[in-house]
């Protein structure tokens, strides 16, 4: 019992920490820019400073995480992201904005990420690291989901009841309090973190001493599976970073309004736990680098069908096929990413640093993909510049799968 409370309160804080700079901005994204009064390329400006700190925060995160305790990190990280939300809440200038999303790339990266990535990766022992790391992204899936939900529920709740000509005001009031909502339960989560996240004794950090965290590094950049699941998550993740125009599709080219955008973003969260569980399963019976090639070839069928302009208000059901079939890849990546660890022969005890290092460059979409989503979507309005998104996510597609080929082959031969 106590290891699966254990992975039941890292799937939970593993989604809740990410709620406020990326999972609302997910779902309401129409909603967001409106009230916030920015354009997509302010916001994408948020997330490059993000990932502009968060870039520096995965190098050093990694070491953090093979030396401290992963509860007190993961606690202190979401009390800290809660906090944020207070001034998240207040509708901040786009300057402060951005200031704000610089503090959540240190909070959810520095004291998070690896911790959580290297608890999970033990829990999973040598034979079930798809099952780990699938209920692990499946079950945050499922978080995102219901947070959606409940984001929904609260904001329609707060809407007056004639939804025609909204103001800015009236939209600001209902938002703030998806915020408070989402930031009250962050902090939630971090007590039960604190309180209930039982201390197993393989996740218990081995006391080094800093130079001992010198010599990971030496080890770590050693290995040629580093350098290639750094190409392949990078492109992976751009798809991820892609899902978050879905909703502004939904908005733009479908014609839907907030809420109706909004519900698409989160039904399709939902599929997410179904995905990741599953391609974890067929990871561990099979391979991963298997397992993350088909990942590659289902997501380049996907943005090949929205960036043939295919997709019209008229075709609804082709349009909620498109984003399945290209969520369906993208989430399989969520599972897949660290799963890898095991195949490529990474040593667990320099899980940490490995991860650090890989993260450094496999997450960089969170600096670039902003600001380049903005300027499509700002620049061509409308369907053309999601197509000229999803042209780029193709492209992608493209370089991961020979990646993931040559790692399935490297892999064979160890």
């Amino acid at each position: 019992m106590k290891k699966w409370l254990n992975i039941a309160l890292l799937i939970l804080a593993g989604e809740a920490v990410f709620i406020l700079p990326f999972v609302l901005a997910r779902v309401f994204r129409p909603t967001v820019l409106e009230v916030f009064q920015i354009n997509n390329v302010e916001l994408g400006a948020c997330f490059s400073t993000y990932g502009v700190v968060a870039f520096v925060s995965y190098l050093f995160g990694g070491s953090i995480a093979d030396k401290f305790a992963p509860r007190y990190l993961i606690a202190i990280a979401l009390f800290s992201t809660a906090a944020g939300g207070l001034v998240y809440s207040g509708f901040p200038e786009f300057w402060t904005l951005q200031i704000l999303y610089g503090y959540w790339g240190f909070t959810t990266i520095f004291l998070f990420w690896a911790a959580m990535l290297k608890a999970t990766r033990i829990w999973g022992g040598s034979d079930n690291q798809g099952l780990a790391f699938g209920l692990l992204d499946g079950g945050r899936g499922l978080v995102a989901a219901g947070f959606g939900s409940l984001g929904i529920l609260v904001f329609s709740l707060f809407l007056p009841e004639q939804e025609i000509n909204l103001s800015l005001e009236d939209r600001q009031e209902a938002f703030s309090q998806v915020i408070l909502v989402s930031s009250a339960i962050i902090g939630l989560v971090g007590l039960l973190i604190l309180f209930f996240l039982k201390p197993v004794e393989e996740t218990n950090s081995v006391a080094i001493n800093w130079r001992d965290l010198f010599d990971n590094f030496a080890t770590v950049i050693k290995i040629p599976a580093v350098y290639l699941l750094m190409i392949i998550i990078l492109c992976a993740y751009t798809g991820y970073k892609i899902t978050d125009v879905f909703s502004l599709y939904a908005s733009d080219v479908m014609g839907m309004n907030d809420v109706e955008s909004a519900q698409v973003g989160t039904y399709l969260l939902y599929i997410r736990p179904i995905i990741g569980v599953t391609i974890g399963l067929l990871a561990d019976k099979t391979k991963t680098s298997l397992m993350m090639m088909l990942g590659f070839c289902i997501m380049l069928v996907g943005s090949i069908l929205f960036a043939a302009g295919w997709i019209e208000p008229s075709t609804t059901t082709l349009f909620l096929g498109s984003i399945l079939i290209v969520a369906t890849g993208v989430y399989a990546f969520r599972t897949l990413y660290f799963a890898a660890l095991q195949e490529g022969q990474i040593p667990v005890a320099v899980t940490g640093t490995a991860i650090g290092l890989i993260s450094l460059v496999g997450y960089t979409p969170d600096i670039f993909m902003g600001p380049a989503i903005g300027y499509f979507l700002d620049g061509w309005p409308g369907e053309r510049g999601h197509q000229y998104v999803f042209m780029m996510l193709a492209v992608f597609s493209l370089i991961g799968l020979v990646a993931a080929t040559i790692f399935s082959r490297i892999s064979s031969d160890k």
